[in-house]
């Protein structure tokens, strides 16, 4: 199955340029996924293609009108569902809602501009509501674009190796683990020894005490959602100390 995403926005070359590079570009060679873009503008009816105004009631900034957003949603019957706006008042977005996104058939991101949407479009046609997180973005692309990103690797075919998608950070609740290439050694650090035994079931090991010590120091929140460590995890952890001296985690 393609998964298909639908992307109103008013800077639909910015989303598209991107989605055209690295994975998502091949990705999309492979019909893994297809983007379909619609810029709000379009359906506008006025000469200057007018899509913002002042808010009632006053305040800085502009608004952007439901009109042309609504009309561009109705003139669009293929368009794939759930309607999912980029606002700061939405879920925020981690890794199980990404999970979620990529079992569906498709989805359509609704970029915003300005002060946001004007309130009747989320009332009349917006199915859900994401925010990336407590931070201020000028517009809804790059969101977007996080959110495209971070769905499409999940699904199979669109890595080199889709075991990489599941061994990445979050995948399991967990931190990824640190990662190391050659050479053995740069100014002085070496690699862990584990890493060089050839014993892939130790390294195993290794890795899952690497990925829960540093959730625990860097994330304790994604400890504590997940219950804290099971008599499992206290084990591995006894059996492989903390990096130290050369070894280091980073």
């Amino acid at each position: 199955m393609t998964l298909r995403v639908d992307v109103l926005t008013l800077f639909p070359e910015a989303v598209a340029n991107y989605a055209a590079t690295s994975v998502l570009g091949r990705a999309a060679q492979r019909n893994v996924w297809t983007l379909h873009l619609h810029d709000f503008r379009d359906a506008t009816s006025d000469i200057h293609r007018s899509v913002d105004d002042t808010p009632f009631g006053g305040g800085a900034g502009m608004v952007l009108r439901a009109e042309p957003i609504l009309a561009s949603i109705e003139s669009s019957p293929d368009l794939a569902r759930p309607v999912i706006a980029l606002t700061p008042s939405g879920r925020v977005f981690n890794h199980a809602v990404a999970r979620e996104l990529s079992e569906l058939s498709g989805f359509t991101l609704l970029c915003g501009r300005y002060e946001g949407f004007d309130q009747r479009v989320l009332d009349l046609v917006v199915d859900d509501e994401i925010s990336l997180g407590d931070f201020v973005l000028s517009g809804g692309e790059l969101a977007a674009l996080c959110v495209i990103e971070s769905v499409v690797r999940l699904l199979p075919g669109a890595l080199g190796n889709d075991e990489s998608s599941v061994e990445e950070s979050f995948g399991a609740g967990l931190l990824e683990y640190p990662q190391y290439t050659k050479p053995a050694e740069v100014r002085g650090r070496r690699v862990p020894e584990v890493l060089l035994s050839g014993d892939h079931a130790k390294i195993d090991r290794w890795r899952r005490a690497e990925a829960l010590r540093r959730t625990l120091e860097r994330r304790p929140d994604l400890m504590a959602r997940r219950g804290g460590l099971s008599d499992e995890d206290v084990a591995i952890l006894a059996e492989f100390p903390p990096l130290d001296g050369d070894e280091r985690s980073g």
